[in-house]
């Protein structure tokens, strides 16, 4: 016999490390957009290195490797509407809200949604609500 769930599952998941010579970033995209189509409620927050992934700017052409900011288009398509960044972690880092790159367009209007700059007591509010934590 096959359960059926009736609760929405909220699922977190973090990006703590930098974009570049590790797959983690990617890896925390692809896992978001793949709990989202299960129909789960997904925040997807950065912290620590992982506010350099929403950097503008990026150039990866020298590294060999694929850019990934495209990606963060199909944020909107999935309907992840909680996407966060630590404050302090821009600020410790040097960025500001005017480097962090667009995460999509807002199906309605057209106009381009950016990702919340919060607190760290806000993340950690948000966390104490979650089913479950994934960590990149």
């Amino acid at each position: 016999m096959r359960t059926v769930l009736t609760d929405v599952k909220k699922i977190m998941c973090t990006v703590r490390r930098a974009p570049h010579g590790s797959i983690y970033v990617q890896e925390g995209l692809e896992a978001a957009l793949i709990v989202a189509a299960y129909g789960a409620e997904v925040s997807l927050v950065f912290m620590d290195d992982g506010v350099f992934a929403l950097k503008r700017g990026q150039d990866t052409q020298e590294l060999g490797t694929k850019g990934f900011a495209a990606a963060y288009g199909a944020l909107m398509d999935h309907d992840i509407q909680c996407v966060l960044v630590d404050r302090h972690a821009m600020a410790v880092r040097g960025m500001t809200e005017a480097d962090l790159l667009s995460i999509g367009q807002d199906a309605e209007t057209g106009e381009l949604r950016w990702p919340r700059v919060v607190e760290a007591g806000e993340i950690a509010a948000l966390m104490a609500e979650q089913h479950s934590i994934l960590s990149f």
